[in-house]
């Protein structure tokens, strides 16, 4: 396996979070899924550049995946407040492998996603996604 490569600021927007784990690519991505499903969320996308590359490129490279969240009730509160926003969704979690064996959790919290259209419900709804989200971190990321 190769090095991480790191260019630049690793949370360039405002609200990322970024939760270094203990334990291992494999691990975190299995309790993200529990811990996404534990807090009735959906798991709307999965993404992995690490899969992609070994099945097209036939070459390995450290852990990296893209997992979208979302719920169908907030989906309707989102286009209802805002049709640009729905771009926005599924909201994203991404797990990436460290050079130690660890892995590392980031996601964007939903407020600052959301910050941007500057609509009072959509605000509201992100305000209980950021509960939501910080829930799941927490549960996939802990001992």
């Amino acid at each position: 396996m190769t090095g991480t490569a790191w260019a630049g600021n690793p949370a360039p927007w405002p609200g990322t979070q970024t939760i270094a784990t203990q334990h291992s690519y494999k691990d975190l991505v299995t309790r993200l899924d529990t811990a996404v499903k534990a807090n009735k969320m959906g798991l709307v996308t999965r993404a992995s550049a690490t899969v992609g590359a070994k099945a097209k490129l036939n070459k390995v490279i450290p852990g990296n995946m893209v997992i979208g969240v979302y719920r169908p009730d907030f989906a309707v509160r989102m286009l209802e407040a805002s049709v640009p926003a729905g771009i926005e969704a599924p909201l994203r979690f991404y797990i990436t492998e460290n050079a130690d064996g660890t892995a590392t959790l980031t996601y964007r919290k939903p407020t600052a996603v959301f910050a941007p259209y500057a609509v009072p419900a959509l605000d509201e709804m992100a305000r209980e996604l950021d509960t939501i989200f910080a829930k799941i971190a927490a549960q996939a990321a802990g001992g």
